[in-house]
């Protein structure tokens, strides 16, 4: 269903406030993965840069530029100018330089541009020259990626680029320290009072899930210890027995480190530890000790096969939990609120906590989940998964019709319940649906129709963890 392509409907979802180069560099990377590369992106931002550099009419212009995709754009635009303009650029010739600006720098060799290789201060230093003789400096150093405390060769060129009376324009942030005339930033703002360049980047990169929000998993450090990937407890079975226990593998799958079982029934997952309760239902007599263990862990998932008979309890041992996400049985009335909270409805089980239908349309589904949503988070399971915090929102198609099998909403609880140790609850949410159903889709493709939901859980880390690092910015 290609619903964003009525732009009109779907732009109200879009923010035009200012974002963070974190939340570009998803946009970014889910704008490759839908067919933009990074050097057609390169190219648009370049195009942009450079009509705005002519609009100051410039007779020499000084591009400084970086080793990674911002010193790209920088490249192209110098390669765009120096049909009309005398260009000089002084570029970081870094073994750790990014594919594509390579790929730049190659080009820049057949122009009339005149190159300078820098890589420590003395070599600025011994062209500061230059600094003085421009009419305007291109700021294409640092963007988006940058990281960390500003070091040389980028430290001196800030230094004299500031100590010159002349138009100093950045490309999409300015590189620390750096006191620009004018930023010129690539899609969104980054920035307060920042020029907007289009650069082609489909509506479907920025208000889908993608490959790009897997970039916000924190990375686990080479000093992890035991612990470090948080404490889950998950609570459910009774009436159905497997599901706790899907939603607790799961959440190892996805990066937990210590999950308990709260369940009255223990099976046999060694991975696991049980958690036994007095009957074979939880009761109100299991709220006391379900309290002592809510309290000990970072994230409490709860609802997988509790059945209808247990509500009391959710609702008595919510506020003690720090971080929740409620599925299935726990989403019943009074809905359960942690401190912060998750819930994870299909549309039936919506009605049921909400009174609303959330319909069809998927836009007008859209709107109710937003409108419900109001300080906690919703995801709303479907054909397209809509997830919103009451302000943002985001959609998500990954999936397949074979897990339409039972056990893998399960799954999802656990995978978010995992992510949101570390992420906020909507990050987790989304990167969550995205995960879950693009699993799905690596099963159903070597293994067409007929996939259980455990087939899922083992190519969950495959899909959170591999190919799962930033790119030199």
């Amino acid at each position: 269903m290609r619903f964003w392509a009525d732009f009109q409907n779907i732009k109200s979802h879009l923010s035009d406030e200012v974002i963070s180069p974190a939340r570009m560099r998803v946009i970014d990377k889910n704008a490759m993965a839908l067919g933009v590369s990074d050097l057609q992106l390169m190219e648009n931002a370049g195009h942009g840069l450079a009509d705005i550099i002519r609009s100051y009419h410039p007779t020499s212009v000084l591009i400084l530029c970086g080793s990674g995709n911002n010193g790209g754009d920088g490249m192209v635009t110098a390669r765009l100018l120096a049909r009309d303009t005398v260009v000089t650029v002084l570029y970081y010739n870094s073994p750790h330089m990014s594919a594509a600006c390579r790929t730049q720098l190659s080009s820049l060799l057949y122009c009339s541009v005149q190159l300078h290789a820098i890589r420590c201060r003395d070599d600025v230093l011994s062209l500061q020259h230059l600094f003085a003789q421009s009419d305007l400096i291109l700021d294409a150093m640092l963007g988006t990626g940058m990281a960390g405390v500003l070091r040389e060769p980028y430290l001196s060129c800030v230094h004299l680029a500031n100590s010159v009376k002349t138009t100093i324009i950045s490309a999409d942030v300015p590189t620390p320290g750096i006191k620009p005339t004018t930023v010129c930033a690539f899609h969104r703002a980054k920035c307060k009072d920042a020029e907007v360049i289009d650069i082609g980047i489909p509506v479907a990169a920025e208000i889908c899930t993608g490959p790009g929000d897997l970039l916000l998993i924190p990375k686990r450090e080479q000093s992890a210890h035991k612990g470090v990937g948080g404490s889950l407890l998950v609570i459910g079975g009774g009436p159905y027995q497997g599901a706790p226990y899907l939603a607790g593998m799961a959440a190892l799958r996805a990066g937990a480190d210590i999950v308990r079982v709260a369940s009255p029934s223990q099976l046999q997952f060694p991975d696991l530890i049980h958690e036994p309760v007095q009957g074979d239902r939880i009761s109100v007599d299991d709220t006391e000790n379900l309290i002592r263990l809510c309290e000990r862990c970072d994230v409490v998932v709860c609802g997988m096969g509790l059945g209808s008979e247990s509500h009391e309890v959710v609702s008595a041992i919510a506020p003690y939990c720090r971080k929740a996400v409620f599925d299935a049985d726990a989403l019943r009335i009074p809905s359960p609120v942690g401190k912060e909270t998750i819930y994870t409805p299909h549309a039936g089980e919506f009605t049921r906590i909400t009174g609303i239908n959330p319909g069809n349309d998927i836009l007008t589904r859209a709107e109710v989940v937003k409108k419900t949503a109001r300080g906690t988070t919703i995801l709303l399971k479907g054909e397209t998964d809509i997830i919103s915090n009451g302000e943002q929102i985001r959609f998500n198609q990954t999936g397949t019709p074979a897990m339409t099998t039972g056990g893998t909403g399960d799954i999802l609880a656990g995978v978010c319940g995992a992510l949101f140790v570390s992420l906020s609850s909507f990050d987790a949410a989304c990167i969550g649906a995205y995960a879950c159903g693009r699993a799905g889709e690596i099963v159903t493709e070597k293994m067409g129709y007929g996939l259980i939901a455990q087939d899922i859980l083992s190519v969950i880390p495959q899909v959170l963890y591999q190919n799962n690092s930033m790119e030199n910015e």
